[in-house]
C-alpha cells in the first residue's frame, strides 16, 4: 500500500471536520430514521445509537485530536549497527487492511476510520443494520473528504452485509484482510473467531469487577460504585460485579448501605448465598454463568469473599479481562491486586469508567482490546501499527 504524506492525510481530516460541522442537519435526519426504526426494548443499544449535536461535537473533536497527533508510520523503534557492519532498523508500519465489526454506535464510524486512515491503513466498516442510515451519511462524508484531495474512496468502505453474507466474507474476503476487530458482545466475538481467516483482535466485552477491601474508605467506595455502575450502562467499562471482604468493619451495616444506595438508583441486585444471609430480600445469582455475563443494564451481582486472594481468583475466573478495581487504603494490597488480576486496566480507588482512550490520554480509540497480542487496552493511533525491519548491507552473506 502506498504511504501517504502526513500533510495529505491531515488535509483530508481537516476537510472531514468541516463536512461534519456544516452537514449536521443531514446526519441528524439520517439518525432520526434509525432511531424511529429501532426497537427501544434494548435501552443500552438505543443509547449507543443516538446522534445529537453533542455527539457530533465529539466526532469533530476525535478527528481533530488524531489530526494533531504525530504520524505513527515510519517511526524508529530500534536501530543497531552490528559488528559485521550490517545496519538494522526496526520501524513502525501500517497493518494494511483492517475490518471492524460493530453494533449501533455511529461514532465508531468516525473514530475507527480516522485512526485507520492516519495510520495509513484501509478500513472496512461493518456497522449494524440499526445504524445503517447514519453510517451511510458518515461514509459519504469520508468519501467527499478523500476525493477532495485526489484520493480513492477505497481507503474507507462501508459493508452492508447480512449475517450470512458476513460469514461468507470472513471465510472468503474479496481482498486480503490483515486484521479484524469485533467490537461488541460475546456472541459477535465468537462468530468472528469461528469464521475469520486472519488475525482477530478481541474488543468490547466488559463484565468488570470491583473488590472492597477491609481498609476501604466507605464514602469513596459508594461514590466509585455509583459512577462505575450507573454513569453509562451501555459502556463496556461499566461495573457489573461487586465483591466485599467478609471482615470489613461493620460488614452487615455496610452491605445494607450498599443495597440501599444501589436500589435508590434503580439498580437490581443478585447475591451469592453468603451475602443473602444479610440481604434477605435479594435473589440468589441463579447460575455460575451469570458471573461471566456482561449486563449492559442497571443490574449487578454482590458477592462476599474471605480474602484478597479469593477476590483475585474470582475475578480471573469470571471477568472479561477488561477492567477491575480494588477499593483499599493499603498500597501494598493495591499493588498485589493490580499485579495479579488479569485485566487490561486495573485500578485502586477509581471507577472502571476511566478505561477509555480519551480519559487515559490516548485520544480517539478503535476499541478497548482485551487481547494480549499485539496490544492491550485502548487502541489509539500509536497502537494501530505493526512493524518492519529495514536491513542495510554491503554484499553481506551469512556464514
Amino acid at each position: 500500500m502506498k504511504l501517504l504524506k502526513t500533510d495529505l492525510k491531515n488535509n483530508v481530516l481537516q476537510t472531514m471536520i468541516q463536512l461534519l460541522d456544516t452537514n449536521r442537519a443531514q446526519l441528524l435526519s439520517a439518525n432520526k430514521k434509525d432511531l424511529e426504526a429501532f426497537n427501544k426494548d434494548d435501552q443500552a443499544m438505543y443509547d449507543r445509537l443516538i446522534v445529537d449535536d453533542k455527539k457530533i461535537d465529539g466526532m469533530i473533536t476525535a478527528v481533530k485530536e488524531v489530526m494533531l497527533q504525530d504520524d505513527p508510520i515510519g517511526q524508529t523503534i530500534s536501530h543497531k549497527l552490528l559488528e559485521d557492519g550490517l545496519e538494522i532498523t526496526n520501524k513502525t508500519a501500517p497493518f494494511g487492511t483492517i475490518m471492524i465489526i460493530y453494533e449501533s454506535r455511529p461514532d465508531v464510524t468516525i473514530e475507527a476510520a480516522v485512526l485507520a486512515f492516519k495510520a495509513n491503513n484501509k478500513i472496512l466498516l461493518k456497522g449494524g443494520k440499526e445504524a445503517i442510515n447514519s453510517n451511510k451519511v458518515l461514509v459519504e462524508f469520508w468519501h467527499q473528504a478523500l476525493q477532495t484531495h485526489g484520493l480513492d474512496t477505497s481507503y474507507i468502505q462501508l459493508l452492508t452485509l447480512n449475517r450470512e453474507e458476513t460469514q461468507e466474507f470472513l471465510k472468503n474476503p474479496s481482498e486480503k484482510l490483515d486484521l479484524i476487530v469485533p467490537r461488541g458482545g460475546e456472541r459477535l466475538i465468537q462468530f468472528v473467531k469461528e469464521h475469520a481467516r486472519c488475525a482477530v483482535l478481541v474488543s468490547g466485552r466488559g463484565n468488570n469487577f470491583l473488590f472492597i477491601d477491609k481498609t476501604a474508605d466507605w464514602e469513596k467506595t459508594l461514590k466509585v460504585i455509583l459512577n462505575a455502575k450507573t454513569d453509562k450502562i451501555s459502556a463496556c467499562n461499566a461495573l457489573d460485579k461487586i465483591l466485599i471482604h467478609k471482615d470489613i468493619p461493620d460488614y452487615e451495616k455496610k452491605i445494607k448501605d450498599l443495597e440501599f444506595t444501589l436500589i435508590a438508583k434503580d439498580v437490581s441486585i443478585l447475591v451469592d448465598s453468603e451475602t443473602q444471609n444479610i440481604l434477605k430480600d435479594q435473589a440468589l445469582v441463579p447460575s455460575e454463568a451469570v458471573w461471566h455475563e456482561e449486563f449492559l443494564a442497571l443490574k449487578c451481582c454482590i458477592g462476599t469473599v474471605n480474602s484478597l486472594e479469593e477476590a483475585v481468583s474470582k475475578i480471573n475466573t469470571y471477568s472479561g479481562g477488561h477492567s477491575a478495581t480494588i477499593m483499599t487504603n493499603s498500597k501494598e494490597k493495591a499493588i498485589h491486586f493490580m499485579e495479579n488480576v488479569d485485566c487490561a486496566a486495573v485500578y485502586q480507588n477509581a471507577s472502571t469508567r476511566f478505561t477509555d482512550g480519551g480519559k487515559m490520554g490516548v485520544g480517539a480509540e478503535l476499541a478497548i482490546s482485551t487481547d494480549k497480542l499485539h496490544h492491550r487496552g485502548p487502541l489509539g493511533l500509536k497502537e494501530l501499527v505493526t512493524n518492519k525491519y529495514y536491513v542495510f548491507g554491503d554484499g553481506h552473506v551469512r556464514v
